[in-house]
């Protein structure tokens, strides 16, 4: 056998074999899946509220946010990001976000509420 005919075969079994591992470790249990599925819907309403609430709070209060000191969330229908004014716009801004309503449900800024929506 000539050194180009071993490298073909050491090629093509290195293929093979990819195909093999990638074939057996495609199964997953429920529980992989559902904790899968758990995280990424956690990560859409986290990207959600981080984009929708510090809008909303801008037009309330003209004061931008940007890290939220405080979050609270129950990993499936909610997350409620709270901030602490900075410049002096607001002291403190609770936006609440549901994912059944897409969007956000309760926006309080200095106790006062600016959005309430029934879930």
């Amino acid at each position: 056998m000539s050194e180009t005919t071993k490298i073909i075969i050491a090629v093509a079994a290195f293929f093979v074999m990819g195909f093999i591992l990638v074939g057996t470790s495609k199964d997953q249990s429920n529980e992989q899946m559902e904790a899968a599925s758990m995280i990424r819907t956690y990560a859409a309403m986290q990207t959600m509220a981080n984009s929708k609430c510090p809008l909303a709070i801008k037009q309330a209060t003209g004061e931008q946010v940007f890290f939220p000191s405080e979050t609270k969330s129950d990993k499936d229908t909610y997350i409620t990001l709270k901030w602490v004014g900075e410049s002096g716009g607001f002291k403190t801004a609770s936006c609440t976000l549901h994912l059944s309503l897409g969007g956000i449900s309760e926006l309080i800024i200095d106790d006062k509420v600016i959005i309430k929506k029934k879930i």
